[in-house]
């Protein structure tokens, strides 16, 4: 994607837990172009999150790169960060952990402005201004978090990450903690914000129905490895990895009843000892003997799609998937 304003290239993640160390995101490549939505989807635990916050520096890759308008990005420090990344922004699951509930809104969202040289009266306008943007009321500035609900506690979350006028964002779980009308309208409020103003949005979540609305493209993740993008409506039309097939499957209808729970053979593995081969093989119902010795490669389809599975490149997918 030759006009990416982020680029990951064969990224991996490491942590220690109790002695063991563990891969959470292994060998990982993604793009993202301005104005466009990316969902990152997968089950909890599978890397998305990690795979995030080392996108935008919170964390140090092990291995690869991830670039932002060109430039590598580095894990953030005590010092002052390069500006070149103030426009590199992330919005967490959590909205009122991320405020601080000792100072006033307004201060909180000024604050990015002020660190690239704007006045601090000019710097609260601005914060007056997106939070109207956002739909909450100017004087919102003089006001604490907890004065807030948790809706509108994001809505502050995302007019803070606008403040430094971001050319890309990454949303990380960002409506899954709210009601169900909040999770809409703050939906609809970050697809229109990046219409707008042009950004690029990696969304994090696990609800596919949010994902499918928002998205244009999707990036499917499975125990620290991407194995199926593609956009959205070929993904959700005709999905190639069985573990796509799973998820899609599992995603509820209407009516209640045209679904089948996610309810795969096994338990996720545990990252610290991954399985051979495809790392999905263990719970896959279509599995063949090779699955657990082959380390699938990326395969190209005709639609644009990338898939990474053995029996997609040997052409011998059943067409027909029963979980």
């Amino acid at each position: 994607m030759s006009n990416s304003i982020i680029e990951v290239s064969n990224l991996s993640v490491e942590y220690t837990r109790n002695g063991k160390k563990i891969r959470a995101v292994a060998g990982v490549d993604i793009q993202l172009a301005p104005g466009e939505i990316l969902g990152l989807v997968g089950e909890s635990g599978c890397g998305k999150s990690t795979l995030g916050k080392t996108i935008v520096g919170i964390l140090k890759g092990a291995e690869g790169e991830v670039l932002f308008n060109g430039k590598s990005v580095e894990k953030i420090g005590r010092g002052r960060r390069d500006p070149h990344f103030l426009n590199l922004q992330m919005i967490f699951q959590d909205p009122y952990g991320s405020l601080n509930p000792r100072r006033k809104i307004g201060e909180q969202i000024a604050d990015g402005p002020m660190i690239a040289g704007v006045s601090k009266s000019d710097a609260l306008k601005k914060a007056q201004s997106l939070l109207e943007r956002v739909g909450l009321p100017a004087n919102a500035v003089d006001r604490f978090p907890h004065q807030f609900s948790g809706g509108q506690r994001q809505r502050i979350a995302i007019a803070r990450a606008l403040a430094i006028s971001p050319t890309a964002i990454i949303a990380d779980e960002p409506i899954s903690a709210l009601d169900t009308s909040s999770q809409a309208a703050v939906a609809n409020l970050l697809v229109n914000l990046v219409e707008e103003f042009n950004m690029g949005m990696i969304f994090i979540s696990h609800d596919l129905s949010i994902v499918r609305r928002i998205s244009d493209r999707v990036a499917v993740m499975y125990l620290g490895k991407i194995v199926e993008t593609g956009k959205t409506e070929d993904i959700w039309n005709s999905p190639s990895h069985p573990y796509t097939k799973a998820l899609i499957a599992a995603i509820p209808h209407a009516d209640g009843q045209s679904f089948v729970p996610l309810d795969l053979p096994g338990d996720v593995p545990n990252p610290a000892f991954p399985p051979s081969g495809c790392r999905f093989h263990p719970r896959c119902p279509v599995a063949q003997s090779q699955c657990s010795s082959v380390e699938p490669l990326k395969v190209s389809l005709k639609d644009g799609r990338e898939v990474s599975c053995v029996l997609q490149e040997a052409g011998t997918m059943p067409k027909a998937i029963t979980f």
